[in-house]
């Protein structure tokens, strides 16, 4: 029973984050870049408009805390261990299908910000509350479909906003501490690592610290986090890069040659086809930045913002941020390894590939990449569970938001010791699920997307206050 249930689970998995979800999202992508006149040409003005201040508008949090607090939940072991697997499965040219996946992503995460901003609404005690679930209710009047994201979201959040991450923190302890497995514990006939329960119950106890909080809690945490740890990883990639200047202009030419046409396997590489490159690069990326699924626009409706338009560029910028810099900065950094030392990627798996180029920085290398891995992944616990906290509220309104927290650090505890293969496939299964009807209002709405961005940023009003009332609703 349960092998079939285990099957029925991977070949769901398979087919939703297969062609299927490629086509739905790259489509998404492509026809959202037409329709915003190409919005990826204001990506400085973007930049600048993250780190102003807008303290007079409506929100909760600054437009940075937004981003910071979207970017701890996209940048992380998807960015690292992710772009070495689909150079593994794919070749080097899923590099440039991976980047060119970001590219076109910023467009639908503009506008499915703009739209989280557009139709948010504000509770009685003044918080913002919007996302997928508002546009789809207010914009399509479509509530049914709401609930339906919603639902996906909130156990999406356990999955890869809980489970998964904290897994992920367990195993590298225990590798580091204990590769020999022999701290070990017997609990009920089961034996339990040491190391996976204490770190359980660290990432426990300091999350519940930090989402009991609030938004304002998780967003200051993420405020400080993001900037630290993804500076700490691209400082890694710039090192190795300068040691392997002399291999970086072969890498860049082979990721672009590889992209369009098939290739042998030679050295560390395998043999690819333009077809393959193409599948594992985009959906690598679209894993990646998390553009059209959804969840960042969640938190974006919660920022300081005088209208839509601004920040939905400033939201975009994380699209910009995850995939087409520090993604690009991951596969210059294996390409170029790989190229300089064949031999030592010969023989690897995909989620070890990343783990070879950095040791390649002496003393300093796997520490670098340990510390790096284990706070994308912890700040992708808070970002999510903020999230997941805002789908319960609108199900169940606030009478449900201390059960999901205590749920929630439930989870993480459970998390740290047990094995995640099913819960993997079921979170992406979810992720996958939330994406369409998130997609749906993003595609239905792309009217209002292009009148508001015509009247907000090509009129030069992006100043301007929108003066249309925030509905009040009783949660």
């Amino acid at each position: 029973m349960f092998d079939t249930v285990n099957r029925i689970i991977t070949k769901t998995d398979d087919f939703l984050w297969g062609w299927f979800m490629i086509i739905l999202l790259l489509g998404t992508h492509l026809f959202m870049t037409v329709r915003t006149g190409f919005i990826q040409r204001k990506t400085l003005t973007a930049i600048k408009l993250s780190v102003t201040k807008d303290p007079e508008s409506s929100g909760d949090i600054s437009p940075f805390q937004s981003l910071a607090t979207a970017l701890a939940s996209t940048i992380g072991t998807g960015n690292i261990i992710g772009v070495g697997t689909a150079i593994a499965l794919g070749g080097p040219g899923a590099v440039l299908w991976c980047w060119l996946t970001g590219v076109f992503g910023i467009a639908t995460k503009y506008a499915e910000s703009l739209l989280a901003v557009k139709y948010r609404v504000r509770t009685k005690d003044g918080r913002m509350l919007g996302g997928a679930m508002y546009a789809l209710e207010r914009g399509l009047k479509l509530k049914w479909l709401g609930i339906m994201f919603a639902v996906f979201t909130l156990f999406a959040s356990f999955g890869i906003g809980s489970g998964v991450q904290v897994n992920a923190i367990s195993s590298i302890f225990r590798q580091t501490f204990d590769p020999g497995n022999s701290m070990i514990v017997t609990i009920h006939g089961k034996d339990y690592s040491v190391i996976s329960i204490i770190v359980g119950v660290i990432v426990a106890i300091v999350t519940a610290c930090v989402i009991f909080g609030g938004i304002k809690s998780i967003s200051k945490v993420c405020e400080l986090f993001v900037p630290a740890m993804a500076g700490l990883y691209v400082l890694g990639c710039i090192i190795i890069l300068i040691m392997n200047h002399s291999f970086v202009p072969g890498a860049v030419v082979l990721i672009i040659k590889s992209a369009f046409t098939s290739q042998a396997a030679v050295g560390g590489f395998v043999g690819s086809s333009v077809m393959i490159a193409a599948r594992y690069g985009i959906a690598r990326g679209l894993f990646s930045n998390e553009s059209g699924m959804g969840s960042a626009p969640i938190v974006a409706s919660a920022a300081q913002s005088r209208n839509a338009v601004r920040q939905g560029l400033i939201s975009s910028t994380g699209t910009f941020w995850d995939t087409v810099v520090v993604c690009l900065l991951s596969g210059l950094v294996l390409v170029s390894s790989m190229l300089k030392y064949p031999s030592e990627f010969s023989d690897i798996n995909g989620d070890q590939i990343t783990f070879t180029a950095f040791r390649q920085i002496p003393y300093i290398g796997t520490p670098i990449l340990l510390i790096g891995i284990v706070l994308f992944a912890y700040s992708t616990v808070l970002g999510w569970s903020y999230y997941g906290e805002r789908c319960v509220e609108y199900l169940f309104g606030t009478k449900g938001m201390i059960p999901y927290k205590l749920v929630f650090i439930f989870v993480l505890l459970a998390g740290a010791v047990i094995s995640l293969d099913i819960v993997w496939s079921l979170a992406d299964i979810f992720n996958a699920l939330m994406a369409i009807p998130n997609l749906a209002a993003v595609i239905c709405l792309s009217g209002v997307v292009s009148k508001e961005t015509k009247y907000y940023l090509y009129g030069n009003r992006l100043d301007e206050f929108d003066k249309t009332p925030i509905p009040k609703v009783d949660k």
